[in-house]
């Protein structure tokens, strides 16, 4: 199986365009941007509930807590959220206006929590229709680890926001070009 697309701020920028098109455009971009944001996978993007981003008084949380049951590999993790992260955060409150914390953060089209599938089908159509090839759910996840590497992020430091046991399976994330090898050399 191939691995997903790794994004190009051109090409995050492009998928933000066709979401500002669609009927549920504030959800979608955040979602997008949760996901290049934080690297985290669909089925923890869909697990999200309010009380995990917001504080009671509605104010953004600067890290949360993923439980066991919301990850992959049912281990806590800590999530970090960016300034960036944030004022879309703000942006979203504004527009799903929820105080019920132990509701669903992204609802589906019929109200209700996504599932990690429909969360997929979700990304899948945003960069299908905007017409970004071999991007997938986990585009974000691919995109956060490499530019995060590129800046000189330690694969441990990598593992652990990405939820991973083993850095090697990190490593298999981190996407190298032309302009990092390039740069790379100019450090002798």
């Amino acid at each position: 199986m191939a691995q997903a697309a790794t994004l190009s701020d051109a090409q995050i920028k492009r998928a933000l365009r066709f979401c500002s098109t669609r009927r549920y455009a504030t959800r979608d971009s955040t979602i997008l941007l949760f996901s290049v944001y934080t690297g985290l996978r669909a089925k923890e993007l869909a697990a999200l509930r309010v009380g995990d981003v917001y504080t009671a008084e509605g104010a953004v949380r600067e890290q949360f807590t993923l439980s066991k049951e919301q990850t992959k590999g049912a281990r806590t993790r800590v999530v970090f959220v960016s300034k960036a992260l944030r004022q879309q955060l703000e942006q979203y409150a504004q527009w799903r206006k929820c105080k019920d914390a132990a509701a669903p953060l992204f609802r589906s089209q019929k109200g209700g929590s996504f599932s990690a599938n429909t969360m997929c089908q979700l990304f899948l159509n945003i960069y299908t229709e905007s017409g970004l090839e071999d991007a997938s759910s986990h585009s974000g996840r691919r995109t956060f680890i490499t530019r995060l590497a590129s800046k000189g992020v330690g694969v441990r430091v990598l593992a652990a926001l990405a939820g991973h046991s083993s850095i090697a399976t990190t490593q298999r994330y981190i996407d190298v070009n032309d302009a990092q090898l390039a740069s790379a050399v100019e450090l002798i």
